[in-house]
């Protein structure tokens, strides 16, 4: 069997669903889940999905999608924005990475339109709420090998 897509959250998305659901939207961090994993079962591919508040669980989870996973979704929530442990994990990759948010940054305030992920990111996904990651993860499968 061919090796799973990595879908990794970071800071916070543990409480979708009750953190501003206005920006966030209301379906909880396992419906994102379920989402996710039909996409895949439907791409013909399986995948890991995880959730860490802690910065450098983030980068051993990017350090073994390394060698164990055929790409990377990652949301890496507010970590982007001032992490440059996990750009500097992220560039050790020879995998795509689909950065993946689900609001728009862009239209956001502005320390947030930057990220330290986009610099290595093959892709970004952002602005569709929790379809944001299923978009991420079809991306993911077409451009995984």
């Amino acid at each position: 069997m061919s090796k799973p897509i990595y879908v990794l959250s970071g800071p916070n998305l543990n409480l979708l669903g009750v953190r501003e659901p206005e920006i966030y939207g209301k379906e909880t961090l396992d419906d994102v889940r379920a989402l996710c994993e039909a996409r895949a079962t439907s791409l013909g591919r399986s995948l890991v999905f995880r959730q860490s508040n802690h910065e450098g669980q983030l980068v051993d989870w990017i350090q073994e999608a390394r060698t164990e996973a055929c790409a990377l979704v990652i949301n890496p929530a507010a970590y982007g924005h001032t992490s440059i442990a996990l750009l500097d994990a992220l560039k050790m990759l020879d995998i795509p990475i689909i950065e993946c948010h689900l609001s728009n940054p862009a239209a956001r305030e502005a320390f947030r339109r930057e990220t330290y992920v986009s610099l290595v990111a093959t892709g970004l996904v952002s602005g569709f709420g929790s379809a944001s990651y299923e978009l991420a993860v079809e991306a993911a499968a077409g451009k995984a090998r």
